[in-house]
């Protein structure tokens, strides 16, 4: 469970810079938190919000605008629904609503607001240093060590489980077949030299189990 404390404080220090100081940060950290705890989430939770913050932390010297990045972080999942398609493009749109009545400048509300709906493909363009963070901080869990990833795969398994065994399975494993077929997973240095490697064992061992 993350700490809800630290979480407060990390939403504060990110939107006061990106907003100058002017709101008042608590009223849209309680919003935002009491949606990353829904009750339909297993692995989109307040532990998985705080792991793409640390892993940003980890990146910050690659984003050209690291608060933005982390402003990004805070709505990429904001709207989860496990059995609807349109989450990013929701989130986007709340993300849009909510830093507009913070008085964020339309610049920083669109840059935040587009890399929110890059997490749909994870596919940044080269030279987009901000989506290229976003992206290697929101799949840094594919790297994880082989127990750490066997929970998230089981969390993802639980959001999912209106879906019938067989039908995950298959739905499972074209996902994991279309990352592995990715000529990189991972955009920064750091993401390339740390965590490639790592995640497409993980990736490939996931894969192996579904298909015995």
């Amino acid at each position: 469970m993350a700490d809800e404390k630290d979480l407060h404080a990390r939403w504060a220090t990110a939107l006061l810079r990106a907003s100058r100081g002017t709101p008042d940060p608590a009223p849209y950290a309680d919003r935002l938190l009491a949606r990353w705890a829904e009750p339909q989430r297993r692995y989109h939770t307040t532990a998985h919000l705080a792991a793409v913050l640390d892993h940003i932390d980890v990146l910050e010297e690659h984003a050209e605008d690291p608060e933005l990045v982390r402003l990004a972080a805070w709505f990429h999942d904001a709207v989860y629904a496990p059995d609807r398609s349109e989450n990013e493009e929701r989130s986007a749109r709340l993300a849009e609503r909510a830093l507009a009545e913070a008085g964020l400048s339309e610049e920083d509300i669109a840059e935040v607001a587009r890399l929110v709906r890059l997490t749909v493909t994870h596919d940044p363009a080269d030279g987009d240093r901000n989506g290229e963070a976003l992206c290697d901080a929101d799949l840094a869990i594919l790297a994880s060590p082989p127990d750490a990833y066997a929970a998230y795969a089981a969390a993802v398994r639980e959001e999912y489980g209106f879906v019938p065994d067989e039908a995950f399975r298959a739905g499972r494993a074209e996902v994991l077949r279309q990352l592995l077929a990715l000529p990189r997973l991972f955009r920064t240095e750091h993401g390339a030299s740390e965590w490639e490697a790592p995640a497409r064992e993980n990736l490939a061992t996931e894969l192996a189990l579904l298909e015995a």
